[in-house]
């Protein structure tokens, strides 16, 4: 079993010895994982990632970012002890930070972290459209990164979750384990919380992972849930909400169900098969989700639906509320690499590429403004669209969120690493 507890953090050359951009940005890798076909395709992608920014640097068109000034994104377990445990200090922080939300529409956001929570499951819809699905969760992570920053003291940037190195054992991973530097434990055992289901798909079910109850070890084991479920829930016996729409206060425990048969249709087969079988957007976005269904996969959930499940169950498995569990934070900064090196592979042709936004759904929500944008005859224009956080973030256009080297006037200059 793997461990990485007492695990040294040593500097690793990636692509070569005197490889350029090594020299400009520090790499860790935690030696009790091996470099993934993923890891190793993103190290390569790095030569492009250089590349495009000295041209868009020579066109004036870099805001300032460039390798010197880039942030570094890390994988959980290659940050040190000493690194996770303040990250995690600082999402308590947030859970002690008085709401900003409004409060007559969100009676059951308790704090700041809960503001989150209130925006995503009043905006789930339109975040989960076609269109804002990849850019506003990444306006979304990066707004909370920065709350933990500039609120709480944080000095680090958000970490993503590499699910393939969790997969088998994910339980005793370093992100599920339960001491002080992990995002806490699994729940209790639940005999009567069975699983996820999943509606048209070969299983229908992820079945339970022997979790399901509070969690009762780890940082988050006193962790107050507030607001949902929603009617978003899959999962039927939790305690009702006050208000119909989940926004009042329902105070209860975290429950998880930390999921070996989620994750394990996250690997990094999975995860490479996503970014080198599709040349448009249009297909990579299908096979993220998992549709159509891929056959002959004994997890065919689709790398967004494992790596929500992964810690499902109360808040987890709720579309809407799902950010009421911190490690949703891990998830989406995780799909949001996936999409960087994806784009990276042709930046010029794939870095403003849409998925078919004909088919988009979405609803303003609370009577506020659309963070869809304009729509013309019929359609969503995603070139006219903004994603407007409200009360977490100043409102930017969509399309800005799509260059995380320099968009939205530099505000996006960070890599995955």
């Amino acid at each position: 079993m793997k461990t990485v507890l007492q695990a040294v953090l040593l500097p690793c050359l990636l692509v070569g010895v005197g490889a350029d951009w090594t020299t400009k940005i520090k790499v860790v890798r935690n030696p009790a994982y091996k470099l993934d076909i993923v890891d190793i395709l993103a190290n390569e992608t790095m030569a492009k990632v250089e590349a495009y920014l000295e041209r868009k640097a020579a066109a004036g068109k870099n805001n300032g970012c460039t390798l010197d000034t880039v942030t570094v994104r890390r994988e959980w377990s290659d940050m040190s002890n000493a690194e996770r445990e303040e990250y995690v200090a600082a999402v308590t922080c947030l859970m002690k930070r008085p709401s900003q939300a409004p409060k007559s529409k969100f009676p059951g956001a308790l704090n700041r972290f809960d503001d989150f929570v209130a925006y995503h499951m009043s905006h789930a819809a339109e975040l989960h459209d076609t269109i804002h699905l990849f850019p506003a969760h990444k306006q979304f992570v990066w707004a909370y990164e920065q709350a933990l920053r500039n609120e709480c003291g944080y000095t680090g940037y958000q970490p993503y979750m590499n699910y393939d190195r969790y997969a088998e054992d994910p339980i005793h991973s370093p992100m599920f384990n339960g001491n002080s530097s992990s995002m806490g434990g699994n729940g209790a055992p639940d005999p009567n919380y069975k699983g996820i289901p999943q509606g048209g798909r070969t299983p229908n079910i992820i079945k339970s992972g022997g979790g399901g109850g509070c969690v009762t070890e780890g940082p988050f084991k006193d962790m107050v849930v507030s607001l949902g479920p929603t009617s978003m829930s899959p999962i039927r016996g939790l305690p009702k909400n006050p208000k119909s729409d989940g926004t009042g206060s329902n105070p209860r425990c975290l429950r998880r169900d930390v999921n070996r048969n989620a994750a394990l249709g996250a690997t990094a087969k999975h995860a490479y098969s996503l970014i080198t079988s599709n040349s448009d957007i249009n297909g990579f976005y299908n096979q993220i989700l998992g549709t159509p269904p891929p056959k002959n996969d004994p997890y065919p959930w689709g790398i967004h639906t494992a790596g929500h499940y992964i810690h499902a169950h109360d808040p987890g498995a709720d579309p809407a509320t799902s950010p009421g569990d911190p490690v949703f934070y891990f998830h989406h900064g995780s799909v949001d690499r996936l999409w960087w090196i994806w784009q990276m592979q042709d930046p010029e042709a794939r870095l403003n590429q849409v998925p078919n936004f004909s088919t988009g759904g979405g609803h303003t929500g609370h009577g506020r403004r659309s963070v869809m944008g304009k729509r013309q005859g019929g359609t969503m224009d995603p070139n006219k669209a903004v994603i407007d956080l409200e009360w977490l973030a100043p409102s930017i256009p969509l399309m800005e969120a799509h260059d995380q080297l320099g968009g939205a006037n530099g505000q996006f200059c960070y890599v995955y690493i």
